[in-house]
């Protein structure tokens, strides 16, 4: 019997080839388990050529590394044979692996059909030898042989299957399980090479017409590893592009997302806005029209919410809204939905069971915003304006809905606030015109439709014009001068105040420059300033600008804020008129003693001026009462060291008391009405003419 031997180093190549076409199967049956479509079918052909030329390689170099003191050959067509074997053998392996399922009847069989299918592979390029006589197998290690490779099919199969998918420290796992059915691969291959033997005498029939040995191990070795490289490259590369992608849709889908938040809740409280409400709205309306039942909406605007933001900056002012969302989301039950559809307004749709529960709601909610909120270490107290509109009975659309629940809030705020009010047909014309005059409001300023009429301000002794007060008007382009009365109120609630005021501020101050101009430079010019305007963060630095911009000395202005405002928050008033002090502008506590002064604050304050209320001096002729407060007015004042200005002089008798009482300024139509620049001069220079005669 012919004795063969091994070359060692083609024994251990034959080994990494086993191991890097394991590797590179449970590679590839990961990339098919995750393709759809046409990408299925290309990796597997793909797949079934390159695990079946690394097993047959593996084969085939093991079988170059068998020598024998014979010349060997290999008969070209078996060779290519057990090539095609090893290949459909693959193909049916990765096919079974990337089922969805594979049950244990389905992976028995697919082990048989495996392990005879590599069996076939072995012993078909054994015969490839051609041997004369033919090879005689031991029957306990051919039998073996046949063992292994189902045993090894079984194994490889479950392996695949099992980490086809990816999870964490997948490539390690499919690493050390290549090199289990690599070894397991060799084992059945040299198991069948050792159940071969070769009889004494006998000759390789193929050595003549069949592939010679010589240099075909390399060429074997560089094919296979060609093969098998390109395949896990691409593999590889294919499953990074394949995460790249999945990054990029995970990516896009959640910027899909982020906008569809943007595009439908407010950013700041995260609650559905004005877009999506009208589509709950709607939904809610159809609803009522298959299933029956009613809906309310709620128009709900945060009273005393402006001067909190404009005191303590928009910071606070967001703050304090998100809290407002927090506390009205938690209420809500998971039917209803809240909606922020502006600066400080909220929209609130409540499914109802009858209409009467609104008022229930309604209430509950008023309540719920007029208990204190505690923000940034403060303690801020607002309240709500609710406006009520029912559906079925109170609109057809969403967009009549809200228009109604708008017009309800309005009522509510006119009646006092802190409140709610049902809508009513009536209130829609009200609400037409209040919607239509704010709108006329934002284009004024851009128009030039405001004025300033002047009203003189005289000295109580000499009777000689010591000044003026700037009043606002309107010069409505429809409607003709409208008085403060008609808009502060609507100027204050949407923010306009503050450039309104700026306004004003600026062109008192031109015409003041004007008439300093003129020889008037111990004139002053008072200006009254809004509860808003003086809470604002940039008044002292508008004051600044308008003063540089026109030239004007400080004294000659005078800012004149209500005695409510000065006290609503004494620290703070201190601190903005004490900056305004030391630019060396006066200060006016005006309509003093309608208000709850603390005189503790009141000696404090850097005042100059205090005005009497224009209500006190109309009854000085008929009411003791009123002549004793302005008495005792006068006399703080003078304690003091203020100038004592009163307003509302309309009777020689009022001027005569209040000249005597020790005033030092008067005001009022008996003196002189307000009037624009040009006639006020008239009527001061006629003055002036009857003085001089």
């Amino acid at each position: 019997m012919l004795i063969g031997s091994y070359s060692p180093a083609l024994v251990f190549i034959s080994f990494c080839v086993a191991i890097l076409a394991s590797y590179t199967t449970l590679d590839l049956t990961g990339r098919i388990a995750t393709s759809t479509g046409r990408a299925v079918y290309l990796w597997t052909a793909g797949g079934a050529l390159a695990m079946g030329v690394g097993i047959w390689s593996m084969h085939f170099i093991g079988m170059l590394a068998f020598k024998l003191p014979i010349a060997l050959g290999y008969d070209g067509p078996l060779t290519l044979l057990s090539l095609l074997i090893a290949i459909l053998s693959s193909g049916f392996a990765l096919w079974l692996v990337t089922q969805p399922r594979l049950p244990t009847a389905q992976w028995v069989c697919g082990a048989l059909v495996m392990g005879a299918g590599i069996s076939a592979m072995h012993y078909c390029g054994m015969a490839a030898l051609k041997m004369q006589p033919g090879i005689d197998y031991d029957p306990t290690l051919f039998g073996a042989s046949l063992v292994i490779a189902v045993v090894a099919s079984a194994a490889a199969l479950w392996i695949a299957f099992r980490l086809r998918r990816n999870t964490p420290y997948i490539r390690l796992a499919r690493g050390a399980a290549a090199v289990i059915m690599g070894l397991a691969i060799v084992g059945m291959h040299y198991t069948g090479m050792a159940a071969a033997n070769f009889a004494q005498g006998s000759f390789c029939g193929a050595v003549s017409t069949g592939l010679s040995g010589n240099g075909l191990d390399n060429l074997v070795l560089v094919t296979s590893l060609a093969v098998l490289s390109i395949a896990l490259l691409t593999s590889l590369l294919d499953a990074r592009l394949e995460d790249r992608t999945a990054i990029l849709a995970n990516s896009l889908s959640q910027a899909n997302q982020e906008l569809i938040q943007l595009a439908l809740h407010d950013t700041l409280t995260g609650l559905p806005n004005r877009v999506l409400l009208a589509d709950r709205i709607d939904q809610a309306m159809h609803k009522v029209a298959d299933e029956g039942g009613c809906f309310a909406l709620m128009f709900i605007d945060l009273d005393g919410f402006k001067p909190v933001n404009d005191a303590f900056g928009h910071h606070m002012g967001d703050q304090l809204l998100r809290e407002v969302a927090l506390r009205l989301r938690e209420d809500l039950r998971s039917q209803d939905t809240l909606a922020r559809i502006g600066g400080d307004e909220f929209v609130l749709l409540v499914q109802l069971a009858e209409p009467d529960d609104a008022l229930q709601v309604a209430s509950r909610q008023v309540s719920l915003i007029s208990r204190r909120f505690r923000v940034a270490e403060h303690d801020l107290q607002i309240s709500a304006s609710l406006g009520i509109v029912l559906y079925p009975g109170n609109g057809q659309t969403a967009e009549e809905l809200l228009m109604n629940a708008d017009a309800a809030m309005y009522h509510a705020k006119g009646a006092g606030k802190n409140g709610h009010s049902f809508f009513d047909a009536s209130m829609n014309s009200n609400a037409r015109k209040q919607l239509q005059l704010l709108q006329d409001l934002r284009q004024a300023l851009e128009q030039q439709q405001f004025r300033l009429y002047y009203q003189p301000k005289f000295d109580a002794l000499k009777g000689t014009p010591v000044g003026a007060e700037a009043l606002l008007r309107w010069e409505h382009p429809e409607e003709g001068l409208l008085l403060p009365d008609r808009f502060i109120a609507l100027a204050e609630k949407t923010g306009l105040i503050i450039p309104i005021g700026d306004w004003v501020l600026n062109e008192a101050c031109r015409q003041m420059h004007l008439w300093c101009e003129q020889g008037y430079q111990d004139w002053r010019i008072a200006v009254n300033l809004s509860a808003l305007q003086f809470c604002h963060v940039g008044l002292v630095d508008s004051v600044a600008g308008a003063l540089a911009r026109h030239q004007l000395p400080a004294n000659s202005l005078t800012l004149e804020i209500t005695e409510t405002t000065a006290m609503s928050d004494a620290d703070a008033s201190m601190e903005v008129l004490q900056k305004l002090s030391d630019m060396g502008v006066d200060l006016s506590i005006d309509d003093f003693g309608t208000g709850y002064s603390s005189l503790m604050y009141l000696k404090r304050l850097p005042a100059n001026e205090l005005k009497i209320d224009r209500g006190f001096v109309r009854d000085l002729e008929h009411d003791t009462d009123d002549a004793a407060i302005v008495s005792a007015i006068v006399a703080l004042g003078q304690a003091l060291g203020l100038r004592i200005v009163a307003e509302g002089v309309e009777t020689d008798m009022q001027q005569t008391f209040l000249t005597r009482l020790g005033c030092d300024s008067l005001q009022g139509y008996l003196l002189g009405h307000p009037l624009p620049a040009e006639k006020f001069m008239a009527d001061i220079s006629r003055l002036e003419r009857q003085a001089a005669s």
